[in-house]
């Protein structure tokens, strides 16, 4: 199950792992102009872990999941 919300300055994802346990905790990820921030509470230290990616690595990301095992570079158009 998912979660779309639109804010001020981002469009925020919230993504709820459901199904059998164990279970993760929810991962929120902030959309915004220059970047994508993924967040996820981390059980243990219960503090939220942050990372900030770039849209070009967002852009590699969306391209890997559709790829075989290997070391691509994304053309982009000139």
């Amino acid at each position: 199950m998912f979660t779309i919300e639109h804010e001020y300055d981002a469009t925020v994802v919230t993504l709820v792992d459901e199904g059998k346990a164990p279970l993760q905790e929810d991962v929120t990820v902030n959309a915004f102009d220059d970047c994508i921030t993924v967040s996820q509470l981390d059980p243990r230290t219960d503090e939220m872990m942050q990372i900030t990616i770039s849209l070009s690595q967002l852009r590699d990301l969306q391209a890997a999941l559709d790829l075989p095992e290997g070391v691509y570079r994304l053309r982009r158009p000139e």
